[in-house]
């Protein structure tokens, strides 16, 4: 099976609007989150990693399609258009498959909405319906493009995303596509965060993962696009893997069977062994459940010789679009040759109750160019991605 590489990659998340700024804040951990009271119906507060630049407009003709959750796949796209076009152009538009993850879509346009009905009786002439829907992402990217290859959303909350990813390589390695452009996005809007506020899941200060005051997370709001081709590049997407604990509706399996179970099919899948891992980054939510089984499930897989460490404290978790962010950050540190992003125990000692694992403290860098990205979400839906640099 012929490998499949990263051809190009964009982001847009709290971090910034560009991968220089991206790269810039991850290294020095300058987070994009801030504190939020207005997200909250009960005037809470919280805290968001909101984007902060301007976004670019929806075409006039796509109005149906008008969502922030577009406009910041669109920012995104405008990253790497040229180069997706010149895929479209070389394989034909029947040959490039548009695979997007999303937890939200635009269902704030949704909220607007039915906010003005209940203020004018009315609903805004700009809302369709359309615009909250699951598969909008990937429909507006495929119509915006002008492909007819295989196009959808999944929508399995957290890793989304991550199996984005995934689904847009077994299309390749199947011989249904010769390129998929794989991401996701989701937007912060007020379903989200009361909703994770009920699960009392939701941080009233920065999140804190592994530490032992830590209370749960911040969600923030991402996009990110990875054109995955067999056309040789820097960075290949070495392995992948997947598994359900069915465990708890939104609870982790507590031992993170799950977990590991994803974590050593995407080392199988690849043919390599844990200990040619050069960083894990941790899915690490800072929710007393996550990191406590996540520990666990790494702990097991390769004791404490590999470093590892979450970003969440910088980007917010980023909900249906965190897979593919998360793997987007890795490919950035991989090609950029960044350091390892530290965890922050400045507010709260590390939990030492914790199965003990290498977390990244101090500045480092990769020793093995090869990174593992975990992604875990409600229903013990886990999906972990391995990528590198070939040799």
């Amino acid at each position: 099976m012929m490998p499949i590489y990263f051809s190009a990659v964009a982001m847009v998340n709290a971090l910034g609007d560009n991968l220089k700024d991206i790269a810039k804040n991850l290294t020095t951990g300058i987070t994009g989150l801030s504190p939020d009271r207005g997200g909250l119906i009960n005037g809470k507060m919280t805290w968001l990693g909101r984007v902060r630049s301007e976004l670019p407009p929806i075409p006039i003709s796509l109005a149906k399609h008008n969502s922030r959750n577009n406009q910041l796949l669109l920012a995104a796209l405008n990253q790497i258009q040229p180069c997706v076009m010149q895929v479209i152009q070389r394989y034909g538009t029947n040959r490039v498959a548009v695979i997007m993850g999303t937890s939200t879509s635009g269902i704030s346009q949704g909220e607007f909405a039915v906010a003005e009905h209940q203020y004018t009786g009315h609903i805004p002439a700009s809302f369709y319906y359309q615009q909250q829907e699951l598969s909008d992402p990937s429909t507006f990217l495929s119509t915006l493009l002008g492909t007819n290859g295989p196009c959808y959303t999944i929508s399995t909350a957290c890793s989304s995303s991550a199996r984005a990813i995934i689904s847009g390589k077994r299309l390749i390695d199947a011989g249904l596509v010769d390129a998929a452009l794989v991401g996701g996005a989701d937007t912060c809007c007020q379903m989200t965060t009361n909703g994770f506020d009920s699960l009392s899941s939701l941080s009233t200060n920065q999140c804190q993962p592994f530490a032992s005051k830590r209370d749960g997370i911040n969600i923030g709001e991402a996009s990110a696009l990875i054109l995955l081709t067999k056309e040789p590049a820097n960075i290949a997407l070495l392995g992948v893997g997947e598994s359900s604990d069915a465990w708890h509706m939104s609870a982790p399996h507590p031992e993170g069977h799950g977990a590991e179970q994803s974590m050593r099919m995407a080392l199988q899948s690849a043919g390599i062994t844990p200990d040619k891992i050069g960083y894990i980054n941790l899915h690490g939510t800072a929710t007393p459940l996550n990191d406590d089984m996540e520990a666990k499930a790494v702990n097991r897989l390769c004791g404490t010789s590999i470093l590892c460490s979450s970003t969440k404290h910088l980007t917010g978790h980023t909900l249906g679009a965190a897979g593919a962010t998360e793997a987007a950050i890795s490919w950035l540190i991989l090609n950029n040759n960044l350091s390892l992003p530290c965890q922050d125990f400045s507010a709260s000692p590390r939990d030492n109750t914790l199965a003990e694992i290498n977390l990244v403290t101090e500045l480092s860098y990769l020793k093995s160019s090869i990174i593992l990205s975990n992604s875990f979400a409600f229903g013990g839906n886990n999906a972990s991605i391995l990528l590198g640099k070939e040799k």
